[in-house]
């Protein structure tokens, strides 16, 4: 087994289920003689038990690790391999075909250099095909080779794989990919991968490993761009020492340097740079390294380190594409944490300007995306976030966006640009400042949000502890659930989009009166905790009272005062929380009123008492 050599290519195969990725692979590394002597016995063992090639070698099961990915003959997850030549170093990963596990291809394409994209010369051009070599256009991907795999079971004719060529020709050119290569190949029988052999004497470019051995790496492209180097952690293991930790995306920082601390935008000096126990005059792209500052300046996780003259941009509302990776629809409008490199914000997404048909490029009206859907979208964040274009930098270009109850990861996505308004609309200075409507009211701000169904009583105790309230003498304002229909809301339905922008907005004027230093009591359905936890986001610490008003859907059932349970059981109202659509009660509120067990005097009484001590 060869060490390798050269420089690092890091490169994926992808395409449709079946198309012979792991046989590839596995003949790749196998006749470039890449595994150990051992290997090859344990896999010549492993075929003769669980292959699928009768007494050939099961190349597939190289790479093939998992059980599940074994009894199916399928692949599940990424699997990554190194193997090294003379002239190169390689790294693969192998990733799924099935659509179910886009969300794999994408996590494996998102470090690579090249796309080895398998096409089936019996099948020829699929939806997969075109959606992984899309995917790998959108994350970054300049290089693809289309190799036609299995043309032993096309004896070997030319003319399918020219109709492939042709095929691809025609994809490539609506969809702006200009650096491809097409090899016919048969990975069962080793044609065109690591040999040429003779049985396809009408091809006369490179067999793949020459090809892979060959290509031009843009590994120098990061370093002769300007410093980027975002904070990881912030080391301080002595008060004598405070370093910075991270890996350099791109450029070089030498120590001396003037740097720019973004988003905050301070400058200073690199004073020393560590690599574990060595000190370093320079460091490059690439490397992780530890540097400290000539001066105490403010930097923390999140932050970028960056050339002083030539700083990245920091913004909160962008455009970019969306690749959609899990089961439940998007939902426009809902919160989610965005990662950014070593930042994490939180972010909504607004409707799709469109989604992407990958069949034919076509720009499609769409009101969400499902899962593998790709479309272009606009977002916002709660905070400024330093970025670069995805197309100059993958590292602080791209971004993940996760599911704020199950932290899974729904979505990748890569900025297109920051949105003029995000650059164009500033905070305006005011000498009357929130401190000082609260001190001329003689109170604290505060917002009691009264969460819970329809019909459990919020209205009615709401209004009763604005009256208490008043008449201790304290300055407040109700927000009540029907009545903002009537005017700030009116435009807005029951879908779950509706409900969510209804919240939003709620919340942003609860926050403009807080503002003011007034006392906000609210009563709302507000059926999801994430938007919930949106409004507590936008409020200064301590003033959201989270009040879950409790009763059973049977009790709010048999109140059900309006007829509005009535109506949905009957199915003339849709999205009715409760019945056809969901509420999510509070976890850990700030007071738990259980309506069945007091008169809504009391619930009131318990609210007013629960206000003003935090007032004290």
């Amino acid at each position: 087994m060869s060490a390798g050599g050269g420089d690092l290519l890091r490169f994926i195969t992808c395409g449709s289920v079946d198309d012979g990725k792991s046989t590839l692979i596995g003949r790749l590394l196998y006749d470039s003689k890449s595994i150990f002597d051992d290997q090859a016995d344990a896999l010549e063992a492993e075929s003769a038990r669980v292959g699928t090639q009768g007494e050939n070698i099961d190349f597939a099961l190289l790479v093939d690790g998992l059980s599940a990915e074994r009894e199916q003959g399928i692949t599940i997850d990424v699997a990554y391999r190194y193997f090294g030549t003379d002239k190169r170093r390689f790294i693969v990963a192998d990733t799924p075909g099935h659509e179910q596990y886009t969300r794999n291809m994408v996590t494996g394409a998102s470090t690579a250099d090249l796309a080895v994209l398998l096409v089936d010369a019996r099948k020829g051009m699929l939806t997969q095909t075109r959606r992984h070599s899309l995917l790998a256009k959108l994350v970054g991907i300049r290089s693809i080779v289309v190799a036609v795999t299995k043309m032993d079971l096309v004896d070997y004719d030319q003319a399918a794989f020219d109709a492939v060529v042709g095929d691809y020709r025609t994809f490539a050119d609506e969809a702006g990919i200009d650096d491809w290569v097409a090899i016919p190949v048969s990975g069962l029988n080793g044609d065109n991968v690591v040999v040429s052999g003779t049985a396809m004497p009408w091809y006369s470019g490179p067999c793949l490993l020459e090809y892979l051995e060959t290509v031009p790496v843009g590994s120098d492209e990061n370093a002769n761009r300007p410093l980027r180097l975002p904070v990881q952690f912030v080391v301080r293991p002595n008060l004598d020492f405070r370093g910075f930790a991270g890996q350099i995306s791109s450029g070089t920082v030498r120590v001396g340097d003037a740097v720019r601390i973004l988003p905050s935008g301070r400058t200073s000096k690199i004073a020393r740079i560590l690599l574990g126990d060595a000190e370093l005059d320079q460091a490059i792209a690439g490397q992780s390294v530890v540097v400290t500052l000539a001066d105490e300046v403010d930097c923390a996780r999140g932050d970028v380190i960056a050339a002083v003259d030539d700083p990245a941009q920091a913004a909160d509302q962008f455009e970019a594409d969306l690749v959609w990776m899990a089961e439940a629809e998007m939902v426009p409008g809902r919160g989610y944490w965005l990662k950014l490199g070593t930042r994490t914000v939180n972010a909504t997404v607004h409707a799709p300007k469109y989604a992407v048909n990958v069949n034919t490029q076509e720009h499609l009206a769409a009101k969400t995306l499902g899962l593998n859907d790709i479309g272009v979208v606009e977002l916002t964040t709660d905070d400024d976030i330093v970025f670069e274009p995805y197309a100059d930098s993958r590292a602080l270009g791209g971004f993940i966006l996760i599911d704020k109850l199950t932290n899974a990861t729904v979505a990748a996505g890569m900025i297109h640009f920051a949105l003029r308004r995000a650059t164009n609309v500033h905070w305006q200075h005011v000498d009357v400042s929130r401190d000082v409507h609260a001190a001329q009211k003689g109170q604290k701000p505060a917002v009691a949000w009264l969460t819970g169904l329809s019909g459990a009583g919020k209205s009615t105790i709401a209004n009763l502890v604005e009256k208490k309230l008043l008449a201790r003498g304290r300055h407040t304002f109700l927000l009540d659930g029907d009545n903002v229909r009537h005017g700030l809301n009116k435009d807005l339905g029951f879908t779950e989009a509706d409900r969510i922008e209804n919240i939003r907005r709620v919340g942003e004027v609860a926050r403009l009166m807080s503002d003011a230093g007034l006392i906000v009591i609210t009563a709302f359905i507000s059926p999801f905790r994430a938007e919930r936890d949106m409004v507590r986001a936008m409020m200064a610490e301590g003033e959201f009272m989270e009040v879950f008003v409790d009763v059973p859907l049977a009790i709010a059932e048999e109140r059900d005062v309006k007829g509005l349970y009535a109506k949905a059981r009957a199915g003339e109202i849709a999205n009715f929380t409760g019945i056809d659509s969901p509420y999510e009660p509070p976890e850990k509120p700030d007071v738990h009123i259980d309506a069945t067990a007091m008169t809504a005097e009391q619930a009131a009484d318990i609210i007013v008492e629960a206000l003003l001590g935090r007032m004290q």
